[in-house]
């Protein structure tokens, strides 16, 4: 539906809709940060403190939605607010690739072998759960909305569903088959999708005008 279509009544719905999916994830994502953050420093995780960073990115993600969100009504704030909040996202995702590069890779140079994670495995999979239900809810009232920026978001919502099958994936190799190399590995896997996401953040994207999407 392109934004146009909408009476004002309907999109008052979609933006009231929208901005409590975006305080769902950002709930969710400060849990998943803490837990993810504990695990990792008690079991020496590279990955899973990514992954809890990670969190906090997905926290500002949703922060910055909701300054969208606040903006709707008037259009000219609405176009600066979005360019502006991609970039800002952008700029937090290459920090945060460059971060999970350098930690992982001096885990595996010093052969540093992290300790199993049982709490670090629940939580990736209830990740795994629980995220794209959200990306998708929050995808369909972006579009609807007419809204780059909030499908942008909500993108970044399945790029957490992707990370935590990796890190799933890593931290049940090395509980299952005692492959250390598993957990710096799986962090690296997940810089390539980090650094992309930033880079179409810090390129920009244009003007939303009503219908954009």
């Amino acid at each position: 539906m392109g934004a146009t279509l909408l009476s004002a009544h309907a999109r008052s719905q979609l933006v009231h809709r929208s901005r409590w999916l975006n305080i769902a994830t950002l709930v969710y994502n400060a849990l998943e940060g803490v837990i993810a953050i504990a695990a990792g420093l008690t079991a020496g995780s590279v990955a899973l403190i990514g992954f809890g960073i990670d969190s906090g990115i997905e926290l500002s993600a949703s922060a910055i939605a909701l300054w969208r969100l606040d903006a709707d009504a008037d259009l000219k704030r609405r176009e600066r607010v979005e360019r502006i909040a991609h970039r800002l996202i952008g700029g937090l995702f290459v920090a945060l690739a460059l971060y999970v590069a350098v930690d992982a890779a001096s885990a595996l140079w010093h052969r540093e072998a992290p300790g199993e994670s049982p709490v670090g495995i629940a939580l990736a999979a209830a990740s795994v759960l629980v995220m794209p239900l959200l990306a998708r809810a929050k995808r369909r009232v972006g579009a609807a909305l007419g809204s780059r920026a909030l499908v942008a978001e909500a993108q970044q919502t399945s790029l957490c569903m992707w990370l935590s099958m990796i890190l799933l994936c890593g931290l049940l190799l090395n509980a299952a088959l005692g492959w250390w190399w598993a957990d710096p590995v799986a962090a690296l896997g997940m810089v390539p999708i980090i650094a992309r996401e930033g880079v179409l953040g810090l390129r920009g994207t244009p003007a939303c005008a009503d219908g954009c999407c």
